[in-house]
């Protein structure tokens, strides 16, 4: 059985574009493979998080997973910084991983560019982490972004160079997990590209019903079709790329009509688009809501998760410390 691993930074909330993206496949995936998800509390510390909100960032997005389908009696979910195992083996590992080769990493390159007064040890060893996190379970499947294909092909290069200089064949090369045309990608709201965090073009899973109509009433339009069957500016293309994963396919194919025939009202079609979502995200916020007030369920997730991952890396660690020699009188 695959063994899958995939982690989240608790800088946010979820948005459609998580959900309609990968984490519906995390849900599906989590009957079939052997999946741990982790909330990455550790990597959130290279930014300089706020402490004071550290702590319910992670609540929330433990939150949201759960709302969202994560079965923490089928998969494994748990705080990063709740398994001491992660913290050695990233030490561990680095003894092998070059600074040189550090240096090199684009995401570090970037971080260096745009803070340069905050270029921490964390930043520069934050491969180390990650392929520590992987190889901690010894993942066979990682889904990952584009920003993050190099840190694995990297977690791949200390797997290899582990098993090589100790002479083993102890860490599996983990491979990256392509959800293929299962992963729908939801478009942000300006026009300008994907939905995500940081460009505030999103809709999030927590956001009330009157957030919701707000924000997609600003959705970025045009001026109108001029003659029919004209060619979808950005925006509107955006509009129904999103109105297809929510919406009904008589829905769908109503407005497309209109459009074709040059009919089309924008006012109605984001009404009508504000509305789908709402049935989509209304169910899932009640959710998120529930889980965040019942403490003494979040409490016996993440105990149940922390025991689980202790478990699978304790294996781990105390394999990697006796080839390394590493071993009791």
């Amino acid at each position: 059985m695959d063994i899958v691993l995939s982690g989240i930074r608790p800088t946010g909330q979820l948005h459609l574009g998580n959900y309609f993206g990968a984490l519906r496949n995390f849900v599906r995936m989590q009957y079939d493979a052997k999946c741990y998800f982790f909330i990455a509390d550790y990597h959130a510390m290279t930014t300089h998080t706020d402490p004071a909100h550290l702590h319910d960032h992670v609540k929330t997005i433990l939150s949201e997973y759960l709302a969202a389908g994560i079965n923490p009696d089928i998969a494994t979910i748990y705080v990063q910084s709740d398994v001491p195992q992660v913290a050695e083996l990233s030490l561990l590992l680095s003894m092998h991983a070059y600074v040189g080769e550090l240096e090199r990493t684009a995401s570090f390159k970037d971080k260096v560019r745009k803070n340069p007064n905050n270029v921490n040890a964390g930043l520069l060893t934050y491969p180390v982490l990650m392929a520590a996190d992987i190889l901690l379970h010894r993942a066979t499947h990682v889904p990952v972004g584009k920003d993050q294909e190099q840190h694995l092909e990297l977690t791949r290069v200390f797997a290899r160079r582990f098993n090589n200089m100790y002479g083993v064949d102890f860490f599996p090369e983990s491979q990256p997990y392509n959800f293929g045309a299962d992963l729908v990608k939801i478009p942000g709201l300006d026009g300008t590209g994907k939905m995500g965090k940081s460009e505030n073009n999103g809709i999030f899973l927590a956001d009330s019903d009157e957030v919701i109509r707000k924000k997609v009433m600003r959705a970025v339009t045009d001026t109108g079709p001029t003659e029919p069957n004209s060619p979808l500016s950005d925006g509107v293309a955006n509009i129904f790329t999103i109105m297809e994963a929510v919406s009904s396919p008589d829905t769908i194919a109503y407005f497309r009509e209109k459009y074709a025939t040059c009919e089309i009202r924008y006012g109605d079609l984001k009404k009508q688009l504000a509305e789908d979502i709402i049935k989509v995200v209304a169910p899932i916020r009640e959710r998120i809501e529930a889980i965040r007030n019942d403490e003494s369920y979040l409490r016996r997730v993440v105990r149940d998760g922390a025991e689980k991952a202790r478990e699978s890396t304790d294996r781990t660690v105390s394999e990697v410390r006796r080839i390394m020699g590493i071993r009791p009188f």
